[in-house]
């Protein structure tokens, strides 16, 4: 008989080919999934200006039946509590987002990530289609919105505790933060194709902006059922290293540690390909009380409550403030409270420049800021090892930039664009980074053991923490700016410097590290 010929063993570059491919396309398939996320979120900040537009600019009633200004506004944002009534809405979302974040990530262990993304990315496409069905279904009661938010909030937590689950079982430590960074620019990028989506039809028929990426969101939900890899293991790659192992726990010459300046590890296990694989007892799921004692979950998860704050108040608000002091600039003629009429009126003081949808498109700027310093902190916390120093420095910078943007941002197009794009980096870079690469280093922190079980509850219990101060920002401008936009950024300040005092004690504990490796360094060149 014919022998049977036996399969070469797969060769190294084989197996590293084959997983760079994998992690590729996790990186890919991921990324689609939260920028659809985002995308879906963003057209309720874009429509809001047209729900209750400025009827006066259009001239006067045409139906005669009543002396109302807001008679092309939809009811019920009709009244002059239409603010408090979009506060609403926003909370209605975030806060239903922030208390099924912190049971989202004890389901997304103890499910298939691959089916419980899918899933919810449908839900979330069917429940963001249903609000723009309420113009076409000419609905105008409140309580049919706060309903479909709230669904909706429930359904979106299926999103970040399971991508940042699948990202950080493919990427180990070493270049997580650049990688996280670039990867998180999904957020900013679906913000900006939100924003641009649902500006195409806000003023003709605004339904059409929620049904749109409702459809989109659906229909990467269903490619991500089918091609997306949740682990290693299941294609037969090799698991990264998540943190540098000691003596202690494996044989120094078991694995070699390339580590950068400040000791973090760039390199990734590889196991070799002749090695019979052990079986190994499948770990436990971590539990909640055992997830907030890993060290630094609490502080992170405090300082991400009011990081998220500011940058979720300029998500859902910014076009409307964009478009009321834009109104304002143009009523006095381009003149400050209190002074006389400018000869050269500002570019940015004429309202009918911005309405909604260029109000919108303005408003992207903040985003592409967003991708800048999320990028940024990144490159930055992975060459010195200091992911709290890093947000505690952009915080501190944050806070006076917000107060210039609010008072000189409106001095021209071109330096409404700068400081956009400036406010934007600082504020979402500190966010980008503790939701990404801090989540993931906590997650697979050394003191779990390698137990990657813990990884979607950490990020669940980070995440859930932040929602609640993204729930609370939106919320607390719906109920000040009432009062005068100045009064919104004061809050937005006191929030940054309060993140940033947050993160003390592990600034602190970077510090001295630093200082000690610099000691230890000096020794040891020393003759």
């Amino acid at each position: 008989p014919t022998p049977v010929p036996i399969p070469a063993p797969p060769t190294l570059s084989s197996l590293l080919s084959s997983s760079r491919s994998y992690r590729g396309l996790t990186l890919v398939l991921t990324f689609l999934c939260y920028t659809s996320y985002h995308l879906s979120r963003k057209p309720i900040s874009i429509v809001k200006s047209q729900l209750h537009p400025n009827c006066s600019a259009l001239g006067p009633n045409p139906r005669n039946d009543s002396n109302s200004s807001a008679w092309c506004s939809w009811a019920p944002f009709d009244g002059d509590n239409y603010k408090e009534l979009f506060g609403a809405l926003d909370n209605a979302f975030l806060v239903a987002y922030a208390i099924g974040m912190f049971i989202s990530g004890i389901f997304g262990e103890r499910l298939p990530l691959r089916y419980y993304l899918s899933g919810g990315m449908v839900l979330s496409g069917l429940f963001t289609a249903l609000f723009g069905l309420g113009y076409f279904w000419d609905i105008h009661v409140l309580w049919y919105f706060i309903v479909v938010q709230v669904c909706n909030g429930l359904v979106q937590t299926t999103g970040w505790p399971a991508v940042v689950a699948c990202v950080g079982n493919w990427f180990g430590k070493g270049k997580r933060g650049l990688i996280m960074g670039i990867w998180n620019s999904h957020t900013s990028v679906g913000n900006i194709l939100g924003s641009l989506i649902a500006g195409v039809w806000v003023s003709s028929a605004w339904g059409l902006s929620f049904i749109v990426p409702g459809i989109i969101i659906t229909t990467v939900g269903i490619i991500c059922f089918f091609f997306l890899v949740e682990y290693p293991e299941d294609v037969d790659c090799s698991p990264p290293l998540h943190h540098v192992m000691t003596t202690s726990e494996k044989d120094p010459e078991a694995v070699t540690s390339n580590e950068g300046p400040l000791g973090l590890s760039s390199q990734s296990s590889m196991d070799h390909s002749n090695s019979p694989k052990e079986p190994a007892e499948e770990p436990e799921a971590i539990s909640f009380l055992g997830a907030l004692r890993i060290p630094g979950v609490v502080e992170f998860s405090l300082c991400l409550l009011f990081a998220k704050l500011v940058s979720y108040t300029f998500l859902y608000w910014l076009p409307l403030y964009i478009v009321n002091v834009g109104e304002f600039w143009g009523q006095q003629g381009g003149r400050e409270p209190g002074k006389g009429a400018s000869p050269h009126p500002s570019p940015l003081s004429l309202a009918a420049h911005f309405g909604a949808k260029e109000a919108g498109d303005l408003s992207t700027l903040f985003d592409v800021g967003g991708i800048l310093g999320g990028i940024f902190a990144g490159l930055v916390s992975d060459y010195t090892g200091g992911r709290a120093t890093t947000c505690c420095v952009m915080l501190v910078v944050a806070a006076p930039m917000l107060f210039l943007y609010n008072h000189v941002g409106q001095n021209g197009i071109g330096t409404s664009i700068a400081m956009l794009i400036i406010c934007g980096a600082l504020v979402n870079g500190p966010y980008a980074l503790i939701t990404t690469a801090v989540s993931a280093d906590l997650g697979t922190h050394e003191s779990l053991k390698g137990n990657a079980k813990a990884l979607s509850t950490v990020t669940a219990i980070i995440d859930g923490t932040g929602s609640v101060g993204a729930a609370l920002g939106p919320l607390l401008a719906g109920l000040i700016s009432p009062t005068g936009w100045n009064n919104v950024f004061y809050m937005l300040i006191a929030a940054d410097v309060l993140a940033c005092l947050l993160l003390a004690r592990v600034v602190v504990k970077e510090v001295r590290g630093w200082c000690g490796y610099m000691a230890r360094k000096r020794g040891y060149v020393r003759p």
